[in-house]
Order: C-alpha cells, then sequence, then structure tokens
C-alpha cells in the first residue's frame, strides 16, 4: 500500500481560513463526496462520531481524523492545508494545520490500520511536513505526500 494508492489529486485541498472543527469536518466530508462519491452527511458524521471518542490531534500540528463507513469498497484519503492553524484539542494543545482524513470500508480490518499508521508514518515526517507548510498548490501537495520516501506500509 502506498499513500497514492489512498490519496485521488483532487482530494488535496488548502483553506485559508476554517472557523471549527466542525466547519473542517464538513469541508474534509465534501470533499469526500466529491473525490470518491461518499454521502458528505453520512462522512461527516462518521467523523464526528470517532471524534466523540477522543482527538484525532496527533501533535506537531497534525490532525488525522478517520472514518468507517458503509458503501466503500476501499481506503481513501483526504488531505487539508489550512493556511490558519485550527484549535483541535490535539495532544499536545497546538493548533492544527496539517490534516489527513482517511476513510474507510466499515467491515476493513487489518487495510484500515495499515493506511493510518503509513499516514501516521508519513506525517510523523518532518522533512515532509516543512514540504507541505511550504507549498500552496494542492498538486505541489499531493507531489510531496505521493512521492514521499517510505511512504509504503508492510
Amino acid at each position: 500500500m502506498q499513500l497514492s494508492d489512498l490519496l485521488g489529486a483532487d482530494a488535496v485541498k488548502v483553506f485559508a481560513h476554517v472557523t471549527s472543527k466542525k466547519r473542517l469536518f464538513q469541508d474534509l466530508a465534501d470533499i469526500a463526496e466529491a473525490a470518491y462519491g461518499l454521502n458528505a452527511s453520512d462522512t461527516l458524521d462518521a467523523l464526528q462520531e470517532r471524534e466523540s471518542l477522543g482527538p484525532t490531534g496527533v501533535g506537531h500540528g497534525v490532525a488525522l481524523p478517520h472514518a468507517r463507513l458503509h458503501g466503500l469498497n476501499r481506503v481513501v484519503g483526504v488531505f487539508v492545508r489550512l493556511e490558519k492553524p485550527l484549535d483541535f484539542d490535539a495532544v499536545d494543545r497546538q493548533p492544527v494545520d496539517l490534516v489527513f482524513a482517511l476513510f474507510a470500508p466499515k467491515d476493513s480490518g487489518v487495510e484500515h490500520l495499515k493506511a493510518l499508521a503509513l499516514v501516521s508514518r508519513t506525517m510523523r515526517n518532518p522533512e515532509i511536513c516543512i514540504k507541505l507548510r511550504a507549498n500552496s498548490a494542492p498538486s505541489a501537495l499531493h507531489a510531496v505526500l505521493t512521492e514521499a520516501v517510505g511512504t509504503q506500509a508492510a
């Protein structure tokens, strides 16, 4: 599994200003609907339900929201870079500006975990995060993510 298997070029966006976590989740759901045909309302509900279990802000300005959904046949992702960091209740209490959301089939087992591990490993790489923060073009962000060295899951 590689990030290029999970992340479509049309699922990468840059937002100048997002006012709340709920608004961010709505934006992620809208992108997932446009890029992968997911139902935005169901996706939003699933993201909020997962987030209610505990914040998905993993620290260093990175959030990895994720949800399982009916009607999906593979794991897919959405990446958003926020020009203005958002308070996300992250573990280190730092605002978030890099958001990689994953959506997996409701009954997916190990594939969902492999994808989450792959994204987590990638987003923990300081060099990749620096490149992501230095670019504003969605195509450049997609290239940084999908061409990153070591972005393969076991």
